[in-house]
């Protein structure tokens, strides 16, 4: 039985996990759970990668003494990289993607290449974080970084390289980046050029289910592992959740909730055109060259930088208690947009809301209850709001919802989607990336033969909690509201 060791990387923690596939069913195992914890070194935000593949090498040891396994497959948060020069060395550590660095450059760049054209170009969501943003700042500022770099690797490609020695690009991260064309699941290069970017930094795109390379020597003799490969699953933890939607019909809506609710549909072609250009939705790369039509939402991140605040104020409060604090506050009676600038950054999010209350002419809630009930109910109203757009947008009539990730373990947080979009809800995996990455592992491997087979076998390998609206008449009625004091159409 062929085992395969899954890594995969979020925003604040990281976990390698030992999976098995038989009868139609995945089984997994965690064998090593780590933090990742920024570094913050002269204003700037780093993430430690060195650290975190000294992890990567430890669930390596673990796994061998848990009988070896037989391929790895890595995916991470989207747009960030590395940048090594000539002689295949890292020139830094890598920029987290919520440092201030890109603030104001978007803005420039409009001044060199319009809004319109890049996104027509690459029908991604506009946000500061995004690569071609963090490369103009570079192009802007340290330009002779640039000029030192022959590759830029994107993180789970970075990691795979360390493995490997071998340099590509997985195209569900690439169509993060803004620079890549959804049309000919390339590179543009055409937009690269008119940007004043280096081409030659770009490596060759490389398609979920294949392989990046395998270990190599030196890795095997230190590690005391065998020679496997390292296959390029959906290396962005979205698409890899994307890929394990539980659903028989190619026609669903679903929401990946973690640090970021990504919410969406997947699609056969790209969506671009002038409404969806205001709506400000994306269309990244999926598994089997499928486009993940979607709109970012800040969501959760709200939650747990409150929860941060709160404990770093010495008030040691779990999610429980702050979703059990929210149910007791009285409903609907402040609102803010999620994706509002101001609650981008780390740092006092009880504060920033409280704040953003009080300048949109609303009641400013006055308890920690108080302050999680506005976040919950925005965060659905958010949600109501994408969900409407989708189904004036897409093909079809939605009616049901697919949600999945860690922020299923909310509860509060499904009913009240379920209410506020008038749909029933399928929650479930909690573990969707993880097994998105292991299935385009096993479909790598010849154990899996096609994309049905690996969402019959997510659906077999999981439960599914279902939700029905019960409140929505409340909801709608309170819409309009939230609309007016988030100034959305």
């Amino acid at each position: 039985m062929k085992k395969v060791l899954s890594f995969d990387f979020g925003a604040s923690s990281g976990r390698a996990m030992l999976a098995t596939y038989s009868d139609g069913k995945i089984s997994m195992e965690e064998i090593h759970r780590f933090s990742n914890d920024t570094v913050i070194v002269n204003k700037t935000m780093y993430w430690d990668v060195l650290r975190l593949f000294f992890e990567i090498k430890t669930s390596i040891t673990k796994a061998v003494l848990n009988g070896g396994f037989d391929a790895i497959g890595i995916d991470t948060w989207g747009v960030d990289f590395g940048l090594i020069d000539k002689h295949g060395r890292l020139l830094g550590n890598p920029v987290h993607y919520r440092d201030s660095r890109t603030e104001g450059i978007p803005e420039k760049v409009f001044k060199e290449v319009s809004k319109e054209e890049i996104y027509k170009h690459t029908g991604s969501q506009f946000m500061r974080i995004n690569t071609l943003y963090q490369l103009m700042y570079l192009k802007y500022n340290e330009p002779e970084l640039l000029e030192n770099t022959e590759k830029l690797i994107l993180m789970p490609d970075l990691f795979a390289y360390m493995l490997t020695g071998e340099i590509h690009a997985e195209a569900s991260m690439a169509s993060t980046t803004n620079l890549y064309d959804p049309y000919k699941r390339d590179w543009d290069f055409e937009l690269i050029e008119k940007l004043g970017l280096p081409k030659r930094i770009f490596p060759p795109i490389i398609k979920a289910g294949n392989v990046y390379g395998m270990l190599t020597d030196e890795i095997c003799e230190e590690l005391g592992c065998k020679k496997v490969p390292v296959i390029s699953v959906c290396g962005h933890d979205t698409a890899s959740a994307v890929a394990a939607v539980p659903s028989l019909s190619d026609d669903f809506v679903y929401i990946s909730c973690g640090t970021w609710s990504l919410f969406g549909i997947e699609t056969k072609e790209p969506i671009i055109n002038d409404e969806v250009l205001k709506l400000n939705f994306t269309n990244e790369g999926g598994f089997k060259d499928t486009v993940r039509f979607l709109k970012n939402i800040m969501g959760l991140w709200l939650i747990q930088e409150s929860r941060r605040q709160w404990k770093r104020e010495g008030e040691d409060v779990g999610f429980d208690l702050l979703e059990k604090e929210a149910l007791a506050s009285e409903p609907f009676k402040c609102f803010v947009d999620v994706d509002d600038a101001s609650f981008e950054p780390a740092g006092n999010l009880p504060k920033r809301v409280c704040e953003y209350c009080e300048k949109t002419g609303q009641y400013v809630p006055k308890t920690r209850g108080e302050i999680m009930r506005c976040i919950y109910q925005s965060i659905a109203m958010k949600y109501k709001y994408t969900f409407d757009k989708l189904n004036r947008i897409g093909e079809h009539t939605y009616n049901k919802i697919n949600m999945l990730g860690g922020g299923i373990k909310d509860k509060l947080l499904c009913r009240m989607t379920a209410d506020a979009c008038n749909a029933e809800v399928l929650a479930g995996p909690t573990e969707a990336t993880v097994m998105g990455n292991i299935a385009v592992a096993y479909y790598c491997l010849g154990e899996i033969k096609d994309f049905a087979e690996i969402r019959r076998t997510v659906s077999n390998s999981t439960d599914i909690a279902h939700y029905m609206p019960s409140d929505s008449e409340a909801w709608n009625e309170a819409y309009s509201k939230y609309l007016e004091v988030t100034n959305q159409k």
